[in-house]
């Protein structure tokens, strides 16, 4: 499999023992559908349809008025949401497919509450039955595991805030991981992100969504606290 932005996936002809290999369109590695376009798509499509079919596996139990919602929602955060944000570590969230996961959690709390599409409902009032709020893009979007990775500052840190040498395509740019995290946590640049993990105790207040980096950062000035990059991203070579 080649990994390329173009319509068209480039040839390529690999052979071990003179077998040729197949080139395919995508593979699933650990559990993951890795695809040719570099997108997570299809692996989010088939997350979420993995998590609906184990949803319905448990239907008795998540559907049932006799058991408290309260503890029903439990349920579905320990079974069912798992499923969905398998691998959600390395996802990149574009609008399109933040829609589709709020979709999805959606469509969790109308069954639970038993509630048919022609109720005509709307999603606010949904949760507000449900005493809830949506949380799962923000859940995705949190990564805990970053703070570890940048502060090893090894190969991982690389991949994740390396740039290519050469001129960018055409068109918009496909969002990364550090701009799918500098959008969840509201005003700040991805410098002030960067600088932010070198502090264990403040990262682990920025993802417990505590008050906004901008708020944080003003605070640590305030108290003479500096946490300025001390270096820019390095470039893959």
């Amino acid at each position: 499999m080649v990994i390329s932005r173009k319509q068209e996936s480039p040839k390529c002809d690999i052979s071990i023992n003179e077998v040729k290999l197949k080139q395919t369109e995508k593979f699933k590695y650990l559990g993951t559908i890795i695809s040719n376009d570099g997108k997570t798509n299809r692996e989010i499509s088939a997350r979420t349809a993995q998590a609906k079919i184990n949803f319905q596996k448990m239907k008795t139990i998540l559907t049932n008025k006799h058991i408290s919602i309260e503890t029903r929602k439990r349920a579905l955060q320990c079974y069912i949401e798992p499923v969905l944000m398998y691998g959600c570590e390395a996802w990149t969230i574009s609008k399109q497919i933040q829609n589709k996961l709020e979709a999805t959690e959606m469509w969790f709390l109308r069954r639970m509450l038993r509630i048919p599409w022609t109720a005509k409902k709307t999603n606010e009032r949904v949760l507000n039955e449900a005493n809830k709020r949506r949380s799962l893009v923000r859940t995705i979007r949190k990564r805990p595991f970053l703070g570890h990775v940048m502060r090893r500052g090894k190969l991982e840190h690389l991949v994740t805030t390396g740039k290519f040498e050469g001129k960018r395509s055409r068109g918009k740019q496909r969002e990364k991981i550090m701009d799918g995290l500098a959008t969840w946590l509201g005003p700040g640049k991805v410098s002030d992100i960067l600088a932010a993990v070198k502090d264990r105790d403040l990262w682990r207040d920025m993802i417990a969504d505590l008050p906004t980096l901008r708020f944080r950062r003003n605070l640590l000035r305030q108290q003479g606290k500096n946490y300025a990059l001390r270096s820019a991203p390095r470039k893959l070579r």
